[in-house]
């Protein structure tokens, strides 16, 4: 009999785990598996701001799927379309071939992009920060703008080009204007004919607390970190407008600046639209043990699933974090074990660990298992979480070799050039603009299913 095919979308934290464990649990004629991943790597996301701020190398948060992955097939492209009647998944290959692939098991972990808003010129003039690209290039434009500034007369543009703006209160955006702060600050000694004064970081967010997940205390004690370095946050202020060279708050002000980085949240795959199913907020809705019920053989997880806080109750979904999809890719890799074999599903279960917050240098603020920590401490639990989850041995090294590197002897603040001359819309780096509609999905599943 031919072995079931086992098709996974995404290689990130959940599909990633997900593969693994399969490849453990399953013999090779028990089941074909293959991963639908745009890149040969899982992305560590969490250390992004880290590349951003040069701290670490673009590699050394990549980790390889063909160094943890030895039997599943690897398909280079993105899943954009999906028509779960026929158990076809359309794909686009990195070479832009659009191409069909058939499944008996479909594992949906395709993740999530960036959450805008229809704020005027936001998606023509804003930076994100979900992608190793999209990292890069904020680190080459940033360095960009004080080489810049310092080679103009003009204080009109000296001064937009030295105020940064950073949308987001939450993990992501804290970080992110936290670690790039620290390498202006680094960097502005290059520089004598810039006065470090000018450099000037702005962090606003909509809600009234920072990061509230944290609770009050360290969420106070890590606005107090963020003040007292110099960088403004603004809470219950959002984007009103954005433009070329100026940001316009809610609050009425306007600000002269080059660089607005948006990281004011997540919205599940743009994949998810094009499948007839339930949804909760965008998200795919699933049981307890992450399957879709509308469809026999499919699974989803990840940030692009609602999958039921148990551990919370009261209807609570699981929140869109890479603890939790590593988590759930592990137990739908054993439930699709379980249905292969004719046993019984698990529920998926799992109490948060707890949350680690890396503000650069010697700043953390850390709630390991609820204790709250900050400071030394906080660092040391922050990173040696992040070691102890990178997947394999070479990446904790890079990461580990990186940051030592970077602490004794510093950056050399170098622009690589990377899109230099070139448009860095959001879409060009998320590629939201790809994805096929439901008709056109099930055009490409018949033409499929027609040559047998």
């Amino acid at each position: 009999m031919e072995r079931p095919r086992i098709l996974i979308v995404g290689g990130g934290f959940a599909g990633l785990e997900c593969a693994r464990r399969l490849e453990r649990k399953l013999a090779p004629s028990e089941a074909e598996i293959s991963l639908i991943a745009p890149f040969s790597y899982q992305l560590y996301l969490p250390l992004l701001p880290h590349v951003a701020a040069g701290v670490l190398t673009p590699q050394s948060v990549a980790v390889s799927l063909r160094r943890t992955l030895r039997r599943t097939h690897i398909i280079p492209g993105g899943a954009i379309g999906v028509d779960p009647r026929s158990k076809v998944c359309v794909i686009r290959k990195i070479t832009d071939e659009v191409v069909a692939e058939k499944y008996d098991y479909l594992v949906l972990a395709p993740g999530s992009v960036t959450r805008t808003f229809d704020i005027p010129g936001l998606t023509d003039y804003a930076r994100g920060m979900k992608t190793l690209a999209e990292a890069t290039y904020v680190r080459d434009h940033v360095i960009a703008q004080l080489d810049l500034a310092s080679a103009t007369l003009d204080q009109h543009e000296r001064e937009s080009r030295l105020q940064f703006v950073v949308v987001g209160g939450g993990y992501a955006g804290t970080e992110t204007a936290a670690c790039l702060q620290r390498l202006t600050t680094a960097a502005s000694r290059r520089y004598p004919r810039l006065d470090p004064r000018q450099i000037k970081w702005h962090l606003i967010d909509i809600a009234p607390k920072l990061m509230p997940e944290l609770g009050d205390k360290l969420g106070t004690t890590a606005l107090e970190v963020l003040r007292a370095r110099g960088i403004e946050v603004s809470l219950g202020v959002s984007v009103a407008e954005v433009g070329a060279e100026t940001v316009k708050f809610t609050d009425g002000r306007v600000l002269p600046s080059r660089t607005l980085i948006w990281t004011a949240g997540v919205a599940a795959s743009p994949l998810i639209a094009t499948l007839d199913t339930e949804t909760v907020r965008g998200r795919v809705a699933v049981t307890a043990e992450m399957r879709v019920p509308q469809f026999e053989g499919v699974f989803a997880l990840g940030d692009a699933a609602a999958v039921p806080d148990l551990h919370k109750g009261d209807g609570a979904v699981c929140p869109p974090t890479a603890q939790h999809a590593a988590r759930q890719g592990k137990r739908v890799a054993d439930n699709l074990v379980a249905s292969l074999r004719n046993q019984p599903l698990e529920p998926y279960y799992h109490k948060d660990l707890g949350l680690v917050v890396d503000l650069g240098g010697k700043d953390a603020v850390s709630k390991p298992i609820g204790v709250e920590l900050k400071g030394v401490p906080a660092q040391l639990v922050a990173r040696g979480y992040h070691l102890m989850a990178m997947r394999t041995n070479a990446a904790k090294f890079r990461v580990g070799a990186n940051w030592l590197l970077n602490a004794t002897a510093g950056d050399d603040f170098v622009r690589t050039g990377f899109l230099a001359r070139q448009p860095a819309r959001l879409r060009d780096f998320e590629y939201t603009d790809a994805y096929l509609t439901k008709d056109q999905v099930r055009e490409h599943a018949q033409a499929l299913l027609a040559k047998g």
